[in-house]
């Protein structure tokens, strides 16, 4: 499955070390994110993607080998944002 933020134009970014802000224009909701989670937004504002081809482009980051588990965590991490109003399937 592919996921997309909701709105290129709807999110507004800070950041402070590891930690981001996101703000959300449509719903008025500001979140706080993690480095990786942040990563894989940012990510996905540049294209859709899947959580396979993102734990690819990703794994340097996170500094680990793109193992079989990596895919399930970025697809777990993709479940929150989507629950956050953040991304959405297609």
């Amino acid at each position: 499955m592919k996921w997309r933020v909701i709105s290129n134009e709807a999110l507004h970014f800070r950041s402070w070390n590891d930690e981001f802000v996101v703000y959300n224009s449509l719903s008025g909701d500001t979140h706080l994110l993690g480095s990786a989670t942040a990563q894989i937004l940012l990510n996905l504002l540049t294209a859709p993607s899947d959580a396979a081809t993102l734990a690819a482009a990703l794994a340097p980051f996170f500094e680990v080998a793109p193992t079989a588990d990596l895919p399930f965590q970025i697809d777990q991490l993709l479940s929150e944002l989507n629950t956050l109003a953040l991304v959405e399937p297609i």
